[in-house]
């Protein structure tokens, strides 16, 4: 039987245990805010490079009429995932979408080019058969994943240009709300024929339409950096807050079973502690009533 001692050395790391639950929950609420801000913040952004799009298109109508996707001769992916741990099984929800994705287009293996962002999802591509040439490490805050993106720019058109890759996709975790989050898909490129065809067809705001002085070449390639630097700033975003999502749905399932832990040692400590009493009273009594027969 546990003494009181150990009891209330038990007591004292649970209490411990479960301040720390509670400071990781304060902290993953905190990120998840500060990473849908930054999401939040795209979306300015991203009305303005559609309209920019929706100009262009309305100039040269005749782009988007007759297009035809390039042939699949190879296929990049980058898969978003998380370094650290205690984040629940968001990597292995990830990357089970991602391997099943790239599954369905039936290529030889060297025909794909995968990144991970973060070591874990890299462990969890390897055993499912996918080998990583790059792995990124995941920035610690919103101030860091502006650099990360353009190292993934910068990959991608090494990708594009040097192997001549011409499919890309992103894999990440969309955050919903909460503690929620889903697996998603972007298609990075090529462009949605359909996504551009819609704009070219959306009525402008008002009467006047804005001209442009630029080549029209050189326009629209600075819109498709654009597009692929705000795709890549979106799944970061979203990424670290599903991950952080997940830490505090993790946290609060150890929350819980901490304060049923901690009630249970309570409770048996509160009764060693009664049983110790009445064993003092009982020994009192006992000596009172030998004292009273003697006399």
């Amino acid at each position: 039987m546990q003494t009181g001692e150990i009891l209330k050395r038990k007591i004292r790391t649970t209490e411990d245990l479960q301040s720390v639950v509670k400071t990781m929950k304060a902290l993953a609420a905190v990120n998840i805010r500060q990473y849908e801000k930054a999401t939040e913040s795209l979306d300015l952004y991203n009305e303005v490079m559609e309209m920019g799009f929706q100009i262009l298109l309305k100039a040269r109508p005749q782009v988007t009429r007759g297009y035809k996707p390039p042939p699949v001769t190879g296929v990049a992916a980058v898969v978003f995932g998380s370094d650290q741990g205690m984040c629940g099984q968001i990597n292995d929800h990830i990357v089970t979408r991602a391997a099943r994705e790239l599954n369905e287009l039936s290529l030889s293996p060297e025909k794909y080019a995968v990144a991970a962002v973060g070591d874990r999802a890299a462990t969890r591509l390897e055993e499912a058969g996918y080998s990583c040439e790059f792995v990124f490490p995941v920035p610690g805050s919103v101030s860091g994943i502006e650099p990360k993106v353009q190292e993934l720019v910068l990959l991608v058109e090494r990708w594009r240009f040097q192997r001549g890759i011409e499919h890309m996709f992103l894999f990440f975790s969309e955050h919903l709300s909460g503690a929620a989050y889903r697996p998603q898909t972007v298609r990075l490129l090529p462009l949605d024929i359909e996504w551009l065809r819609t704009l070219e067809r959306r009525e402008w705001r008002t009467r006047t339409i804005p001209t442009f002085t630029m080549e029209w070449e050189a326009l629209f390639a600075a819109l498709v950096r654009t597009f692929i630097f705000t795709s890549i700033f979106r799944a970061f975003a979203e990424s670290l807050a599903s991950e952080n999502a997940s830490r505090l749905a993790a946290m609060q399932g150890a929350e819980k079973n901490i304060e049923e832990r901690l009630g249970e040692l309570q409770t048996q400590y509160h009764q060693q502690r009664q049983a110790a009493i009445t064993e003092e009273l009982l020994d009192i009594v006992s000596g009172f009533e030998a004292l009273k027969e003697e006399k």
